[in-house]
């Protein structure tokens, strides 16, 4: 450690003359003028020395309580910045496992051929999940949101806990998490465009959900947008906006809207084909669940209840017990079959066996299992194709 050492009062004589029987020497005054000296004196046996005041500073600061204050302030600071990401980042997770939870029920919707919980007559979430429109690049439009949603949910816990993978550092971990946002808000406006357009009439709940979920994921990620990175961020936004929207107009360009359950449109009720032929063992299926009073519920608009009727083929198809919900065709405020109302039925095709409810398309070796038809009457059928 250096000291700086001042002399306030130095030495007023000019010079001090020491003797001694041996030896006689001066030591002349170097210092500045006496005018400016202030000395301080005492006197043994008669003469005069100065008294020399030395005051020693240190270089490093005097007050060393002053810089603990600035460094535990830039501690708390710091530490208070981390717990403000830490909240967005868990709310970025918790807002991305919900969308996961939507789109996974709706992707398992689309993969069995299920129709959505939605009341009859009054949500057609069913109608929009098996339009055209919930397909992109021959791609199931629920599994590509799940796919990003879980991307966000990865990414964003990744990022709370400060340790992404492969190096990547957290700056571009911003980065992809805003894109990706990004990307999901763009498509999610688009879709709200063809639902009021296209399928004008429908409604979809859990679209609705999605989308909300979208824009507010994406609004977080703006937040976190720094004031020279703007220009940057609307630019990257423009170009995610116009890929998004080429690539989905692309891909609905041969899609056609459907007919709308609760538009003002009118169906007239019209019988449908069969193209399939049936095999003995369908006939045999089809002849025992119409023994045990097993019932087939559906409406004459409803694909799924045709791709139904072509798993039978066209005579076995003849032979089952099926209940048409909408009889004399369906208008705006047309009501539900009552036979069909007083089971139940909120989605078509429905089956009823043997007390037991059977959603969406079912495969012929279910629906025997279900009605209990034995491995006797199947190798009878066999023998008999």
């Amino acid at each position: 450690q250096w000291w700086n050492c001042s002399f306030p009062t130095t030495m007023m004589a000019r010079f001090v003359s020491v003797s001694s029987p041996r030896f006689h020497f001066n030591v002349r005054d170097f210092l500045p003028s006496p005018s400016t000296l202030y000395p301080r004196r005492f006197e043994v046996s008669g003469r005069r020395f100065p008294v020399v005041t030395v005051k020693c500073s240190s270089s490093e600061p005097e007050n060393d309580g002053d810089s603990a204050p600035s460094l535990s302030s830039s501690a708390s600071s710091s530490t208070s910045e981390a717990a403000t990401n830490s909240s967005a980042y868990n709310w970025y997770t918790g807002l991305g496992g919900i969308g996961m939870l939507d789109t996974a029920y709706l992707t398992y919707l689309k993969l069995t051929g299920s129709d959505a919980f939605c009341p009859v007559g009054g949500g057609t979430c069913g109608d929009v999940l098996n339009s055209d429109y919930a397909v992109v690049f021959g791609l199931p439009l629920p599994v590509i949101g799940f796919v990003m949603y879980g991307l966000v949910t990865a990414l964003s816990a990744q990022l709370g806990e400060g340790n992404l993978p492969f190096g990547i550092s957290k700056s571009n971990g911003r980065f992809a998490l805003f894109a990706t946002t990004t990307t999901m808000a763009s498509a999610s406006a688009y879709f709200l465009y063809i639902l009021s357009t296209k399928l004008s009439g429908s409604s979809c709940l859990y679209c609705l959900v999605s989308a909300f979920l979208s824009f507010s994921l994406f609004f977080l990620s703006l937040k976190d947008v720094k004031l020279q990175e703007i220009q940057q961020v609307v630019g990257l936004q423009i170009c995610l906006a116009i890929i998004v929207v080429a690539s989905l107009t692309a891909s609905y360009s041969t899609a056609q809207p459907i007919p709308s359950r609760s538009g003002d449109i009118e169906l007239p009720y019209y019988s449908t084909e069969i193209a399939t032929s049936s095999s003995p063992y369908a006939i045999a299926l089809a002849k025992h669940l119409n023994s045990i009073g097993a019932k087939m519920y559906g409406a004459f608009w409803c694909s799924h209840c045709l791709e139904q009727k072509e798993m039978f083929g066209r005579e076995a198809a003849k032979l089952l017990n099926y209940v048409e919900c909408f009889p004399e065709g369906y208008k705006k405020g047309t009501k539900i079959f009552k036979a069909c109302s007083d089971a139940g039925i909120e989605g078509f095709p429905t089956w009823m066996i043997n007390g037991q409810v059977l959603s969406g398309e079912v495969e012929l070796a279910e629906l025997a299992e279900m009605s209990g038809f034995s491995l006797d009457q199947a190798n009878e059928a066999n023998q008999v194709q």
